[in-house]
């Protein structure tokens, strides 16, 4: 052990006495509450130590093959964060987390959302997650010195694991549950049918965010359940599916055996958690084409009006309220010749259409931003650049804004003065992970990158955690329709003329810590800015989703089975 540093000595105590004393077994400790899902405090808790005891190896150990994924994932982005002393503070860590995620498998990991506030002293707002995890992780990982040491890579790389095994681990929690529901003992072998019978309650749990009476409504009659799930036949075949690929990936162990542990079904939902996105991007792709066909000047904005004339008339799926838009953050209200505007990346990226809404995290639409961002970061290999060199290799990149063509990046004059006033805020280089180079790559590539509002601005609730006015009302979905067509500006009639950058704004936020990147004069101003804006976005800017503006929806099962649409 004479390698080890105080950092490391900490973590080998702390594990140790933790696999001694507090790695009590997931399915006599763990469970969920009565409400939405979600966890108790003590059951949260073994699951973290569960967690943390299986990353470092007590009771299992991480698959080396898994490390240098995650390795190979988040160095780019780590080559790109600012470091003091090779470290990165705890907002980097967690944007850096939050990041990898999104990019991997579209998890939207509850308590890392970029809408929370946070500071050097509190990671997020007052959940679970991002109270419990962010400071077990950092008392084993840095001791009581986190604010001199900072993070290494190893432990972003040691946070994502730890977060991946108690994804992992609730998974585990639902699926005892179900073991128990249908009479199977956790300690015996199933059948090939069984476990799909298993399987075919688990997608339906899993993606219906409801009631413990409506899931079992929904088991007992597949035909609700057909009702209640698009695509229901099609999601069973994936779940048969995933099995198949788990038979695959056990070849020369039990290659012939047609008789499955609780492990093995285990491991078959974990497949379904890491791979359902992709299978379900398809979906994603067919609403985002029917946003983009009502956008006819390419704005990346929608009009309200015909937003909701299409929900009307066409497409039942876009149906959000009005004050939920805003609230998601989706909604342009800045032009006055237009009215309020969707923002098609926003929408798309909202809670709104996260198709999962498990009690860790959700599982949402791909990020199409995050390409061209990791593009640019391979590309850059530091924090800051000159806008010159974004200019020419923001220039030769193109967005997929549909199936079949590929749209060159929008580079006008306007757009090419606002990146060099940037960098003039700057001391000349333009800081890849600020507020203010966000909102440029938005007007780039206006149908992937979505407009970065100011932390704490905009909420993060699903439409079951939002309330009942999650969904508008028929009056005034008319109403707003009734404008479609004094609002239907001519094609010829181009960007600029439509003031379509009205949105923009110069308030900067850096999203991670460059104090080491900034010029003496410009740091010393802009920190305490930064510091101030920081604070109250923490004391009054985010407003939770246990307030009482936002409400749990404990309704019928007419009207609690499903999200706000299924895309």
């Amino acid at each position: 052990m004479s390698g080890l540093n105080i950092s490391s000595m900490a973590l080998f105590v702390t594990v140790f006495t933790l696999c001694l004393t507090a790695y009590p077994t997931l399915a006599s400790n763990a469970f969920l509450a009565d409400r939405g899902g979600a966890l108790d405090q003590r059951s949260f808790r073994n699951e973290v130590m569960n967690a943390m005891g299986s990353m470092l190896g007590c009771g299992g150990k991480a698959d080396p093959k898994q490390v240098q994924a995650i390795n190979a994932a988040l160095t780019p982005m780590w080559k790109t964060l600012p470091k003091t002393n090779g470290r990165i503070d705890r907002r980097s860590l967690r944007y850096l987390v939050h990041r990898y995620f999104m990019q991997t498998s579209s998890l939207m990991i509850r308590g890392f959302e970029p809408s929370r506030p946070t500071n050097d002293s509190h990671w997020g707002a007052a959940d679970i997650l991002s109270q419990m995890v962010p400071a077990y992780v950092e008392s084993v990982l840095e001791s009581h010195h986190s604010s001199q040491n900072g993070f290494s890579l190893q432990d972003a790389v040691d946070m994502v694991l730890l977060l991946d095994q108690l994804i992992f681990d609730s998974e585990s929690t639902l699926l005892e549950g179900i073991y128990r529901e249908q009479g199977r003992p956790m300690d015996r072998s199933i059948s090939h049918d069984s476990l799909k019978q298993v399987i075919e309650s688990y997608i339906i749990k899993w993606m219906v965010d409801s009631s413990p009476e409506d899931h079992e409504i929904l088991i007992r009659n597949r035909t609700i359940a057909a009702e209640v799930l698009p695509h229901y036949a099609e999601l069973m075949k994936f779940g048969e599916g995933r099995i198949k690929a788990f038979e695959y990936e056990r070849q020369g162990k039990d290659a012939f055996s047609q008789w499955y542990s609780f492990g093995d079904a285990h491991k078959v939902v974990g497949g379904i958690t890491r791979s359902f996105q992709s299978y379900w991007q398809s979906e994603c792709d067919t609403m985002k084409t029917a946003l983009i066909s009502m956008d006819s000047h390419g704005t990346g904005r929608v009009p309200l009006s015909k937003f909701y004339n299409t929900a009307i008339n066409t497409d039942w799926r876009f149906g959000e309220s009005e004050s939920y838009l805003r609230e998601l953050g989706a909604l342009d209200e800045s032009s006055s010749w237009r009215g309020p505007q969707v923002i098609i990346p926003n929408y798309l990226q909202a809670t709104s259409n996260c198709i999962v809404s498990a009690p860790h995290y959700l599982v949402c639409c791909v990020n199409e931003c995050e390409a061209l961002m990791g593009e640019i970061e391979l590309a850059i290999d530091a924090p800051t650049a000159p806008p010159s060199t974004i200019l020419d290799l923001v220039s030769g990149m193109t967005s997929q804004t549909t199936l079949e063509n590929d749209e060159p990046a929008h580079l006008d004059a306007n757009l090419k003065q606002q990146l060099e006033q940037i960098a003039k805020n700057h001391g000349g280089m333009v800081p890849l992970h600020g507020r203010l180079f966000a909102q440029w790559l938005h007007y780039v590539f206006p149908h992937e990158c979505p407009f970065p509002h100011k932390t704490g601005s905009v909420l993060s609730a699903t439409p079951t955690e939002y309330g009942n006015s999650f969904v508008a009302s028929r009056e005034d979905m008319e109403r707003h329709a009734a404008n479609v067509s004094s609002l239907d500006i001519p094609v010829s009639v181009g960007k600029e003329e439509l003031q379509w950058m009205s949105q923009w704004s110069e308030e900067e936020e850096l999203m991670v810590d460059y104090s080491s990147e900034l010029s003496g004069p410009l740091r010393r101003w802009l920190l305490p800015i930064l510091g101030v804006a920081l604070v109250l976005a923490a004391a009054g800017g985010f407003v939770s989703v246990d307030t009482g503006r936002s409400k749990k929806v404990t309704s019928s099962p007419s009207n609690t089975f499903a999200h706000s649409h299924w895309v």
